[in-house]
Order: structure tokens, then C-alpha cells, then sequence
């Protein structure tokens, strides 16, 4: 069965035409700007009702996102709190109104205090440093001037002072610490 070289030749330009035309709908569909946007007559209408849609998403990820503020005994200080479950149910908890914990001295490297509420908890064995902000038994708050190696939950790491600093601050007696979201 013999095909006509003017038949081939036919089905290659149906054929590039296809390709061509698919790239072309294709190339469209992935630009950001509209035809209409780059041929702007210059009415300030068309400028406002195309860039809408993407000054609203820009508007959502510049929103300043609520951080948590630790203060022991009304100083503030600054940690670096980590991203998981527990402290995004304590960021929850302190936006409602600002959590206050009493804490009292425990075992000569750490201050332990109620949350008075149950956060989600991930524990694991870690060996904690003086700083270490965790969650022990899904409803204690610990912060650490010491160490201690024991089954908690990270919370975050007081990141503004130095371990002697941390001990002057938490080893001498009992402590209120408040936890509040900053937006």
C-alpha cells in the first residue's frame, strides 16, 4: 500500500499546525499578564479590575503572621519557637487572651508550671540545654537553666541570653511566666 508523497506532506502540515496552535493555547495559559493588560489603552478600569486578583494573594502572604512573646517574671524574652502542632495550640490559646503560668523550681535546672489545658504532644527522648522552652505530659510548661534528659515536646529556645544569664533569671525562686500573641 503506497501513500502519495502529497498525502505525507498534507498530514505534516495538519500536523505542525496541531503542534503549533498547542503551544501557542499553551504558552497563554501560563502567563501572568492578559493580552488585554499588555495592549492597556491606558484607562485606569482595566488596570484596576485585572491586577485585583493577584494584589489580593500578595495582600494574603505579606499579612503579618502572629508570633508568640514569652515574659518571665515582666521581662520579655526572646525565643525562637518551632513549628508544630503543640506551639500553633498555644499561639491559639494566647490569642484568645494572654496565658498566665506559675511556675515553681524543680530538681535545680528547671521551673515547671500549668498550662491549665491540654496541647497536643509529640514527645521523644532529648537531653534539654539551658533555654529550652518544652511541653511535659501534654499540659506542664518547662523552661530550662539546666539539663535533663526525658521523653517531652519542643516548644522553642529562649535565644537572648546565656545560660548563666538563664539561671539568674529562673534558679532563684519561683517564676510567673506569660505567654501572649504579638501581631
Amino acid at each position: 500500500m503506497a501513500i502519495s508523497s502529497a498525502k505525507i506532506r498534507n498530514k505534516s502540515i495538519t500536523f505542525l499546525f496541531i503542534c503549533m496552535f498547542s503551544l501557542l493555547a499553551l504558552s497563554a495559559c501560563g502567563s501572568e499578564t492578559s493580552p488585554q493588560s499588555e495592549y492597556n489603552t491606558g484607562s485606569q478600569e482595566n488596570v484596576v479590575s485585572e491586577s485585583s486578583e493577584p494584589q489580593s494573594a500578595k495582600a494574603e502572604e505579606n499579612k503579618v503572621k502572629p508570633e508568640l512573646t514569652m515574659k518571665i517574671n515582666g521581662k520579655t524574652v526572646t525565643a525562637e519557637w518551632e513549628d508544630n502542632e503543640s506551639v500553633s495550640a498555644l499561639k491559639e490559646l494566647a490569642s484568645e487572651s494572654p496565658i498566665t503560668i506559675q511556675t515553681s523550681l524543680y530538681g535545680g535546672f528547671e521551673l515547671v508550671g500549668s498550662i491549665n489545658h491540654s496541647l497536643p504532644k509529640n514527645d521523644e527522648r532529648i537531653t534539654t540545654q539551658a533555654g529550652d522552652i518544652v511541653l511535659y505530659s501534654g499540659n506542664q510548661l518547662v523552661v530550662f537553666y539546666g539539663s535533663n534528659t526525658w521523653a517531652y515536646t519542643r516548644l522553642g529556645h529562649i535565644t537572648d541570653k546565656t545560660p548563666s544569664e538563664l539561671t539568674a533569671l529562673l534558679g532563684n525562686d519561683n517564676a510567673t511566666i506569660t505567654i501572649s500573641v504579638n501581631y
